[in-house]
């Protein structure tokens, strides 16, 4: 889901499952990173990485009120602050994916680059019973005049050492850092939680009460971004604050049934 957990160009417990990826309670088990910055964000894990995901803690609908991901809900985004205009369309699919033996949403999110197709993905998510919206996965692909050149960025969760991440919490505070993904190489963002009570204003509308977040990926350490999270709604904002100047914006948003 390019416009809520990946930064490409530069976007899913009480029962001890949310202390698993956040902050102030982490399993530990060894997990060697490839990464060797300074970390801007710290989950406070040390590297050592392993929730104890069990697929009896999960339930079938994603309502989380900073991510619902109802099937046929539709999101467009546009970011025209460089010499292209970038679309980004995520759409949730009625489609379902075993992971880790847990039934997640599939998500579709395409993104063109002045009307050509340049990325699509479908994104794995899934929310446990106590609200919090986990990552599961994604399969990949980047275009280049059409033909498929990459899948670099694919993983799934519980195969080849990838393991999942949350990518948005049930009850947002501020500070709480946790790690969205984690397939060494591959897949590394980190979250953490700036602003509760924000507000947005985007083509589609102007939002309050709005969740922000800094995220950042060791592999691409240069690149910083907030992502504004409003409630009923989801990501309605992205900008990046180090290492470019993109600004994606909600153009349009239609909630599935």
């Amino acid at each position: 889901m390019r416009a809520t957990h990946r930064s490409s160009r530069a976007t899913v417990v009480g029962l001890a499952l949310v202390g698993l990826a956040v902050t102030s309670a982490v399993t530990e088990t060894t997990a060697p990173t490839e990464s060797t910055a300074a970390p801007v964000i710290d989950p406070g894990d040390g590297g050592d990485y392993d929730p104890m995901v069990d697929p009896a803690d999960f339930v079938e609908t994603i309502d989380n009120p900073y991510l619902p991901l109802t099937p046929g809900s539709r999101w467009v985004y546009e970011d025209t602050s460089g010499d292209e205009t970038e679309r980004v369309e995520v759409v949730v699919t009625s489609d379902r994916r075993q992971v880790m033996g847990i039934s997640a949403v599939v998500v579709r999110d395409t993104v063109t680059v002045d009307g050509e197709l340049e990325e699509d993905t479908l994104d794995w998510f899934a929310q446990d019973r106590d609200g919090n919206v986990w990552y599961l996965g994604e399969d990949t692909a980047e275009y280049e005049d059409g033909e498929a050149v990459s899948t670099g960025g694919s993983w799934e969760a519980g195969v080849a050492g990838a393991l999942p991440g949350i990518i948005m919490l049930a009850s947002p505070a501020v500070g709480d850092a946790y790690r969205q993904e984690y397939y060494v190489g591959e897949a590394e963002d980190l979250a953490q939680v700036v602003r509760v009570d924000a507000d947005a204003d985007v083509p589609v509308g102007s939002f309050s009460g709005v969740v922000v977040t800094e995220e950042w990926n060791p592999l691409e350490p240069e690149t910083i971004e907030e992502k504004y999270y409003a409630p009923g709604v989801g990501v309605v904002l992205e900008v990046e604050t180090a290492g470019g100047a993109g600004r994606v914006e909600l153009l349009e948003y239609v909630t599935g049934r």
